[in-house]
């Protein structure tokens, strides 16, 4: 997986990085649709962002498109792919199976966008040893040695907060440094380790404040003004 200091590296914002999968994911389903080229203004409705940020963002992959014409969607496809690391095969180890971590693993569009879900690890032993979408649940306690049997770059946390950041001290001392984190707390982690959190609950306090803010709601005054 591509780090963020090697994209910098080669001069690609960080904000663009973080776009190119909305690109990719909108391009994917102009693809299902038999759409063979695109032009910038649609791509970026698609992708809900303006047109003049999606041409620069696809400038940094030497993509500039055709005047007339716009972007060839396959190709694009491939260009961002490549650029996100995707065209290589990511193997994912799940650590945490209760509900949320059982829905990830029977995720169908893992394979479609380059990762494998290699292996699915928890503490309970009345969970250890079922099978889930073809795989057996390992013990925690063989968390190392299963990350070097099955080759895992990537590993998603779906512990309990409790748990969380020694299981990521763990899966960092045997040279993991791609993590993301469903766990509801921020983890420590050297530099080299990049995380991803993400936080439902977090996402849903920022709606709460739009539909607030649509139904009226009082604005808080701030320094008595």
């Amino acid at each position: 997986m591509k780090s963020p200091s090697q994209s910098r590296d080669r001069g690609i914002p960080e904000a663009t990085v973080a776009r190119l999968p909305l690109y990719l994911r909108a391009l994917h389903g102009m693809a299902e649709r038999g759409i063979a080229t695109v032009s910038s203004e649609d791509l970026a409705v698609a992708a809900g962002v303006n047109s003049a940020k999606l041409r620069k963002d696809l400038s940094h992959l030497g993509s500039y498109g055709t005047r007339g014409v716009g972007y060839e969607v396959e190709y694009l496809v491939y260009q961002i792919s490549r650029e996100l690391g995707l065209t290589q095969d990511w193997a994912v180890a799940i650590v945490g199976v209760g509900n949320l971590g059982r829905a990830l693993a029977n995720y169908g569009g893992f394979v479609s966008r380059g990762f494998r879900v290699a292996a699915l690890v928890d503490a309970d032993p009345e969970v250890v040893g079922d099978t889930i979408a073809g795989l057996n649940v390992e013990h925690i306690d063989e968390l190392e040695a299963v990350i070097k049997r099955r080759g895992v770059s990537i590993v998603v946390l779906a512990t309990p907060a409790a748990a969380a950041q020694e299981v990521c001290d763990r899966v960092v001392a045997v040279g993991v440094t791609s993590i993301l984190n469903f766990a509801p707390v921020v983890l420590s982690v050297p530099d080299t380790v990049d995380v991803r959190k993400v936080d439902l609950s977090i996402e849903l306090q920022i709606l709460a404040f739009h539909e607030q803010r649509k139904a009226g709601g009082p604005l808080m005054a701030v320094d008595g003004q």
